[in-house]
């Protein structure tokens, strides 16, 4: 028997529990969220509901159904409603929370699914969001409803031909708009409606089928109501059948009682979300200029008595990630700021900023009670994953979940260190660091440069995404340094636009910068150094190697490696029109000389290239132009493909292969840029 703890493997991916969506009942005394754990043999993950008590004394496992999410609470706290795939395509549930053993029952029997449950302020209702195209509409509006099948062998029967029915629908497949395919799948011709339905167990007949309160033919975001119920708050897009259709997406009014609706007029933005305040005096809602991607999202105070909007984070010129409404009418957010985020209250009348908290994490979901207790999901360089809470009365949030404990209790984790140096034009740049395990002082060991993605997404010491990944590769022998370049969110507009129309020169000065401050402390051997980022991140490795050849090994994961083509085949070119102000007809030259297969040509350093082959955000030929360049140039390049897997393939991909991922970038590390050694 033995106290001593083990270095992380690849494989220890699956021990970690990721929890998602904290929800505190109304009497404060319960959170209730989703606790995610890998699934390796069904190739996913079981999602299952769980509570734990705010005074950190008990943690309780609530469902059992494996793909349940969404939980939200009933105003009296006495059920909860949740989304679960539980009986094949996700349904609207209800379970009863306060008496022990109670079964959920399944709320709705969409044809095509629900999700986004919100309970009526009276709890009377729930509003809920669904599916369906022209047909199944009419069909509805018709009052015509298909004959339960008359035993088990008819439904098998009949759920079969729906499924043969769906597929031969769309062969061949027609598109006429962008996008048109999404995720890992294509889109269809079905929009989000919102819908009603009663709560009561007692319901029956009419007053139990749900009514739909939309009638047009736009899809819908999540329903919010208001204070007084009888209207819901919903964002969707001004005109029908809009190419990349969020770009036109603004906040409406739907009136609970026949359903019409009323647009709140905000030409030069487009709405990204809504959330009413609890006295019915202000709208929250994130919005984003027209026409741009590199500027901060404004979190905007709509009064509703009156007035003009008032983008209220402008003034810390920081990113809101999560809000929430106090009952008081103040909000809670946690700001994005120089790899942390801080909880702030934001005063509307007064438009102040009064800072709550301050610490090393990262916030991944967060909740407040009508107290204005507070409840979220935060990581920290020593965790990926815990619940927090903070009562109404103040103090230090503290954890009230403990899930990965017995995990971390057996393995070495590598401290995280932060570092800030000046890039050559005198811009300053914060990165972090960790060592390899069994540092010992004096060492030169091998470094492992990470890039994020987006280009402007901010990375932090506790980076729940990356934490697995970067522990792996200190426990293999490597340093570990990473950076938020310009374009990265987290430090104000000026340095989210510094990439503007050139996302390889500025942001390769900026890395280059942290690798040399890493070269001089003395620990890193200048001849072992490898590279690695994915998306916008695979795009700068390939631009850096490219460009400089002092790299051994190098990783390119899911890149944009052809401006050009990428425009073409994204579910996003709204990217280039925005970041580079042209177009493949107006301005193809620019677009070349920024892309990293114009450059392809003169890279040295060997490369490995993963992509997944149903990525629809970066399309997997981005990956197959990048390796033919590489190796008709007579470069050294090696691409791996993954079936089934999107652009989340690290982040939510099949088990197996996120492990496969990690482990071929490990190998190719230590095969051109080995720990035991200095490289060839």
């Amino acid at each position: 028997m033995t106290n001593e703890k083990r270095r992380i493997t690849p494989e220890d991916l699956n021990r970690l529990i990721m929890l998602e969506d904290p929800q505190i009942s109304p009497d404060g005394q319960w959170v209730a969220f989703v606790h995610v754990s890998s699934n390796v043999p069904d190739k996913g993950y079981t999602r299952n509901l769980w509570l734990a008590a705010t005074d950190g004394s008990r943690v309780q496992q609530l469902t059992r159904g494996g793909k349940d999410s969404s939980p939200r609470w009933s105003p009296d706290g006495t059920r909860l409603a949740f989304v679960s795939g539980r009986g094949g395509k996700p349904q609207v549930y209800v379970l009863p929370v306060t008496a022990p053993g109670g079964e959920p029952r399944a709320l709705t029997a969409h044809l095509n699914g629900a999700a986004s449950p919100a309970w009526s302020p009276d709890g009377h209702h729930i509003a809920y969001l669904a599916p369906m195209n022209a047909a199944e509409l009419a069909k509805e509006d018709r009052g015509e409803q298909d004959p339960a099948p008359v035993d088990s062998l008819e439904a098998k029967q009949r759920k079969e031909r729906q499924e043969e029915d769906e597929k031969n629908r769309f062969d061949p497949r027609p598109v006429h708009r962008i996008p048109y395919r999404q995720g890992t799948s294509y889109m269809d011709d079905r929009q989000q409606h919102i819908y009603l339905i009663a709560t009561a167990d007692e319901a029956t007949g009419a007053a139990a089928r749900p009514r739909r309160l939309t009638q047009s033919d736009y899809s819908y975001g999540p329903p919010r109501w208001s204070p007084d119920g009888t209207t819901i708050y919903s964002i969707r897009p001004k005109r029908p059948d809009t190419d990349e259709f969020w770009r036109e997406n603004n906040i409406f009014r739907l009136n609970v009682a026949d359903g019409s609706e009323t647009r709140l007029v905000d030409e030069g933005h487009f709405a990204v979300s809504v959330l009413p305040a609890p006295d019915g005096a202000w709208l929250a809602g994130e919005r984003i200029l027209y026409n741009t991607t590199d500027t901060l999202p404004r979190l905007t105070l709509y009064p509703l008595n009156g007035g003009e909007p008032v983008d209220i984070n402008l003034r810390l010129d920081r990113e809101v990630s999560f809000y929430d409404w106090t009952a008081g009418g103040s909000l809670i957010v946690a700001l994005a700021s120089e790899g942390d985020h801080d909880l702030y209250e934001l005063h509307p009348q007064s438009q102040t900023a009064e800072l709550l908290d301050s610490a090393t994490r990262m916030i991944g979901g967060l909740h407040v009670s009508a107290s204005g207790s507070i409840a979220f999901i935060a990581s920290t360089p020593q965790n990926p994953s815990e619940l927090y809470f903070r009562p109404a009365g103040g103090g230090a949030p503290r954890p009230i979940t403990r899930f990965n404990q017995p995990f971390l209790e057996e393995v070495i984790v590598q401290e995280t260190h932060e570092i800030r140096f000046m890039s050559p034009d005198g811009v300053e740049i914060q990165g972090w660091y960790l060592l390899p395990v069994g540092y010992a002082s004096g060492q030169n060991v091998p470094l492992a440069l990470n890039i994020h993605g987006g280009p402007h997404l901010m990375w932090g010491a506790g980076m729940a995404s990356m934490w697995h990944e970067w522990q792996t590769h200190a426990a293999r022998g490597y340093a570990v340094f990473y950076c938020n370049p310009r374009g990265s969110g987290g430090y104000g507009e000026a340095h989210l636009r510094g990439l503007h129309a050139a996302w390889g020169p500025v942001a390769l000065r900026d890395v280059l910068a942290g690798v040399a401050a890493m070269l001089a402390t003395g620990m890193i051997d200048p001849d072992r150094l490898a590279i690695t980022g994915g998306s916008y991140g695979g795009y700068l490795t390939a631009w850096i190697i490219a460009h400089d050849d002092r790299f051994k090994a190098a990783v390119a994961q899911r890149g944009v490696y052809n401006l050009v083509s990428f425009y073409g085949t994204s579910d996003v070119p709204i990217l280039i029109d925005n970041e580079f102000d042209a177009q493949p007809w107006t301005d193809h030259q620019r677009l070349w000389e920024n892309s990293p297969v114009a450059h392809a040509h003169r890279i040295k350093t060997p490369l490995l290239l993963l992509h997944a082959e149903n990525d629809f955000r970066v399309p997997i030929e981005q990956g197959e132009q990048m390796f033919a360049f590489v190796r008709r140039s007579g470069g050294t390049v090696h691409m791996i493909r993954y079936p089934r897997e999107g652009h989340e393939l690290t982040r939510t991909g099949e088990p197996a292969h996120r492990l496969s991922h990690l482990s071929e970038q490990i190998a190719w590390f230590e095969r051109y840029c080995p720990p035991g050694r200095p490289a060839e």
